[in-house]
């Protein structure tokens, strides 16, 4: 029998390669299917070091039975003025809300942490987008823990300009627009799932389970979509405004 680390190891090179060919395959067509978060999070790893991927940057989730779950971003790039950000067929985009930390929050066993432990921990605000792309053609529909070890679909981020903190307060109705190639994508109120953009990752730092080394100051964590996940059919010009805070511009090429 193989031992797990070269199961993941073989996984993660099948990920890489499919990301290099911007193809797509069968969930039953994958060399292994992680059968636990550990083991998905083992094939991030082993993709991650492939890669070359050693930025402190994540999205956090949330698995179908209700457990937390985190993701690398990559590749990440800080406001790529006109810089392109490769576009794929299938892709898809989330304007989010991201939070850099200035301060470790360790895993606790004596309290949970409050809402307003992980708002304290936040330095800093971006506006950003996150491009969604899996190797898996049907995402996590079939296997979630496969999906996971593909980093949630995560093709890339770009972050964008900073944010007033208040911007993470609860209950707030701000305009959001989202233009491809000039043509309105997504014109609304932005809302997160949760009505909360601190919910998931106040609940994975309450993860007893999780690593030691996560949530650490200087770590950027992005919070969960705004306006749900957008088809990007083609290779786009990308525009987004947020109410009068901010606006981000790159391109998908």
């Amino acid at each position: 029998m193989l031992a797990p680390d070269i199961i993941a190891l073989a996984l993660a090179h099948q990920f890489r390669s499919l990301r290099l060919e911007d193809r797509q395959v069968l969930t039953n067509h994958l060399t292994s299917l992680p059968s636990t978060i550990e083991e998905a999070v083992e094939v991030q790893r082993q993709l991650s070091k492939l890669e070359g991927a050693d930025v402190p940057a994540w999205k956090v989730a949330k698995s179908p039975d209700g457990r937390p779950v985190v993701a690398p971003l990559y590749p990440y790039l800080d406001e790529p003025s006109d810089a392109p950000v490769a576009w794929r067929k299938g892709m898809k985009i989330e304007v989010e809300i991201a939070v850099s930390l200035d301060k470790d929050l360790p895993v606790q066993t004596d309290r949970a942490y409050e809402r307003s432990d992980i708002e304290a921990a936040v330095s800093e605000v971006y506006l950003g987008a996150e491009l969604v792309w899996s190797g898996i053609a049907e995402g996590g529909s079939v296997s979630f823990l496969a999906f996971l070890a593909d980093r949630l679909g995560n093709a890339g981020y770009v972050r964008g300009p900073a944010l007033p903190l208040a911007i993470l307060q609860p209950g707030s109705n701000i305009p959001l627009k989202l233009w491809l190639n000039k043509q309105v994508a997504f014109d609304n109120a932005a809302q997160h799932p949760t009505k909360d953009v601190l919910t998931w990752l106040c609940e994975y730092a309450n993860d007893r389970s999780r690593p030691a080394s996560s949530l650490k100051a200087g770590a950027v964590i992005t919070t969960g979509s705004l306006c749900g996940a957008v088809d990007v059919h083609d290779p786009s010009q990308v525009s987004i405004q947020l109410g009068e805070y901010a606006a981000l511009k790159f391109l998908l090429s």
